[in-house]
């Protein structure tokens, strides 16, 4: 991940790929972060199962402005994220809310079987775990087709009131000129280094639940904090969605969605924070 570095605002660098005989990886290509606040130096990333097409001597990472991007709420934590350039990935994904097709990407998170499954079958390519081995964190830095996903671990609740250490990933997605964010199982408030490592999220998916992840004034000043153009709560539907929808004065709008999906581009931002509840929540 990227962890240090130098303002580069909204700088997009495109990834020219050219030659490749085993197209499905290359190694030690160079992204920039579009997203992040502060940026010292460039992190090597892994092209994932990605097959460009051959008539075509290279691809963007990032897509043109009014590219846009698909989410649909599945259930619980699980979205399915469809990219311009065909690539789907499912959020928190446990095998139990499935997306139409099978996902190219899917991000995981441990605190709880239900966002996560140690046998996600072997059509999905790349399967990104929340969580780090041998005691290190999750560290990803990964561009499948058009869209590049990095994460940002936090802590979770273990047993006995402990927390385990970077148990948990904040998964971004950054595609279309869009910085897209899932904050997982998310059990304590971020630090500015965490928001920092994280930069800035024109989306972000927020676990609302009457304290199972966080209680709801730690989880607002979350959201206050990232100041996202559209928050989609997620995790669990119910009193606690109006709980938090009522947290939030004049500076957001609220809108109550008669569908599952919204799609999102870069030009179709809202000027001011919109939470947006979708159907099933």
């Amino acid at each position: 991940m990227l962890r240090h570095g130098l303002p580069t605002s909204l700088l997009i660098l495109s990834l020219f790929v050219s030659g490749l005989d085993d197209p499905a990886l290359a190694q030690e290509a160079a992204a920039v972060s579009q997203c992040q606040a502060i940026a010292q130096s460039l992190p090597s990333v892994t092209f994932a199962r990605y097959s460009p097409d051959r008539s075509d001597a290279s691809f963007r990472l990032a897509a043109a402005e009014d590219g846009v991007v698909r989410l649909t709420l599945l259930g619980h934590s699980t979205f399915h994220i469809e990219t311009p350039g065909g690539i789907s990935i499912a959020t928190d994904y446990s095998g139990y809310h499935r997306p139409p097709r099978t996902p190219d990407v899917v991000t995981m998170n441990k605190a709880h079987s239900t966002h996560y499954t140690l046998t996600p079958g072997p059509e999905i390519k790349t399967v990104l775990h929340g969580w780090g081995e041998e005691g290190q964190p999750a560290d990803h830095d990964v561009v499948v087709g058009d869209t590049y996903i990095r994460n940002v671990t936090t802590d979770i609740r273990s047993g006995y009131g402990a927390m385990e250490p970077d148990g948990n990933s904040i998964f971004i997605f950054e595609v279309a000129g869009l910085c897209i964010g899932h904050l997982g199982h998310l059990h304590h408030e971020l630090d500015d280094s965490d928001y920092a490592e994280i930069g800035r999220l024109d989306v972000v998916m927020v676990p609302v639940d009457g304290g199972l992840t966080m209680g709801a004034d730690s989880m607002g000043r979350v959201v206050n904090r990232l100041r996202s153009a559209i928050i989609l709560p997620m995790h669990r539907p119910g009193p606690q969605v109006t709980r938090f929808l009522d947290m939030f004065g004049a500076g957001f709008d609220r809108r109550y969605s008669d569908s599952a999906t919204i799609t999102v581009s870069l030009r179709s931002l809202p000027s001011k924070p919109q939470i947006v509840v979708l159907q099933g929540m």
